[in-house]
């Protein structure tokens, strides 16, 4: 086994001095910009890890970050991996805690996590209740983020819903005209988003729509919503809620006999790992979760540096365009 590598390796290999190094793995002011990013590559390379214990006794800072989230069946692994990652090129640890279901609990949580003295910052990606203040000394940095409400459903940048009116406008241009939203549940933002951004649409185009149908994040409920039109529908263009929907119109419309694309066009959203080896493959929306994850870790990081906050991202969520739409055929 090598020899683990040392903060005097880090300095040589970025011609820095080792109190440097110091500086910038413990967070401290002082440090351009420039140069702790020498730093912090020159560890990377290395894959130089500063030891947490030692620098709790010299320092008192912990090196240890704690983020908290509702353990609710959202696919949190993108967005945990851009955060782990960013605190880990930082110089930090960082552990999940799940928070109990009742929301009462919550607030109890986060503040035995801030009292503990264990972290130097907490980050939640729902909204949480403000912790009461410290008595002694300078608060822990705590962050709760509005990006989802307290079930994780998408709330913040997730439930923009500007790709439908992309992908609307594109099908337009492909010659579509009569449209078709299949729907998600009533009680997540991001599913209201997307059915206000298509009857917006529809209107400001003048475009024929079949309806809002559905209300289910179920492909055998789109199914039977396509199963249940009439048979003079096609050419028809198909928005759904979400890739699972999709799925369900696509089959719903072969079984009519319909040609996706040709007859029908379908659009998704998510990008779900099949999507892109579907037949047709489907066109969607990819959510970038791992570059959201990264962003709210560098403005905790920023926020326990005492740092200016990063700016925010932006373009967050793209249209992939696939084989499911194409020009309707002549009929």
């Amino acid at each position: 086994m090598g020899k683990r590598p040392t903060s005097h390796d880090v300095a040589r290999l970025a011609g820095v001095s080792q109190s440097t190094v110091s500086l910038v793995f413990t967070g401290r002011s002082g440090i351009s910009a420039a140069t702790r990013e020498r730093v912090l590559q020159a560890a990377a390379e290395i894959n130089y890890r500063p030891n947490l214990a030692a620098r709790s006794m010299r320092t008192r800072r912990t090196g240890r970050l704690a983020v908290v989230i509702p353990l609710a069946g959202l696919n949190f692994v993108p967005i945990l991996e851009g955060a782990f990652t960013t605190a880990r090129e930082a110089g930090y640890a960082v552990e999940v805690f799940s928070l109990p279901q009742e929301n009462e609990e919550h607030a109890r949580e986060i503040n035995a996590l801030l009292d503990s003295d264990e972290y130097e910052g907490v980050l939640s990606f729902s909204p949480a209740p403000v912790p009461r203040d410290s008595a002694e000394g300078p608060a822990t940095p705590f962050l709760a983020l509005s990006e989802f409400d307290a079930e994780m459903h998408a709330t913040g940048a997730f439930s923009d819903a500007q790709p439908v009116v992309e992908m609307m406008e594109h099908l337009v241009e492909l010659g579509h005209r009569r449209f078709l939203h299949i729907a998600g549940p009533s009680d997540y933002p991001s599913a209201v988003a997307r059915r206000d951004a298509y009857l917006a649409t529809v209107d400001r185009l003048g475009l024929e729509s079949l309806g809002v149908v559905g209300g289910l994040w179920s492909g055998i409920t789109a199914k039977e919503c396509v199963l249940a039109l009439p048979d003079d529908t096609p050419p028809l263009a198909i928005i759904a809620a979400n890739d699972v929907i999709a799925a369900g119109a696509v089959r719903g419309s072969v079984q009519r006999g319909w040609s996706v694309p040709g007859d029908v066009s379908v659009t998704g959203w998510d990008d779900a790992v099949l999507s892109a080896h579907f037949i047709p493959s489907l066109t969607t929306v990819f959510q970038d979760r791992h570059r959201l994850g990264a962003y709210s870790m560098r403005r905790l990081v920023a926020a326990v540096r005492g740092e200016e906050a990063p700016e925010r991202e932006t373009n967050l969520q793209q249209v992939i365009w696939r084989e499911s739409v194409a020009p309707p055929l002549p009929r």
